[in-house]
């Protein structure tokens, strides 16, 4: 059985992945060129999604959130100088998502979240993970109008794509495809 939020955290990984992987074959200046948007630059959205990433991993690992958010607080204005440097913090942060996955039993078990612009409430790990999805798609997706406005064109990160990107094997097309062709 699926287990819908580790599938969709891996869609965020890989989404994330995909959108720098599209960032790394422009200029290597496109980074800090200043945009009139959410961001001033493609670097500062993405300094802000790992930072928010980051905070979100603290609080699923047993940090509270406001200390969570104290200690990512400086990451959202560490604006890396290369795309495979976000590449390689991505890629590390959901390694250590992958192996937090991997010592749950039960995300629908709840957590008292203590946050310091909402209030508190109890909250199940498995919104949790959404909501870092969740926020991770709507900040590519200023990512992706950044890119436009410096007229680059972006690339499809969609979820549906995602599901294309399994290996074949995987979803058992392997031998429908090997399969002779009736005539």
């Amino acid at each position: 059985m699926t287990n819908h939020p580790v599938e969709m955290y891996k869609y965020h990984a890989w989404a994330n992945q995909t959108i720098l992987g599209r960032i790394k074959e422009l200029p290597s200046s496109v980074l800090r060129q200043e945009v009139n948007s959410s961001f001033p630059t493609i670097a500062h959205a993405l300094s802000h999604i790992y930072a928010v990433e980051k905070a979100w991993y603290l609080v699923l690992t047993g940090t509270e959130m406001p200390e969570a958010l104290q200690e990512t607080f400086p990451l959202h204005e560490s604006v890396l100088t290369t795309v495979e440097e976000y590449a390689t913090n991505f890629a590390q942060l959901s390694e250590l998502y992958s192996e937090w996955f991997r010592t749950q039993t039960d995300l629908e078990q709840t957590i008292l979240l203590d946050n310091p612009y909402a209030g508190i409430r109890q909250t199940r790990l498995s919104e949790i993970v959404l909501h870092v999805v969740n926020h991770g798609s709507y900040h590519r997706g200023n990512v992706s109008t950044m890119l436009r406005q410096l007229g680059h064109a972006s690339t499809m990160n969609d979820y549906a794509l995602f599901w294309y990107q399994e290996p074949v094997e995987a979803v058992g097309l392997q031998e429908a495809r090997e399969a002779p062709v009736p005539n």
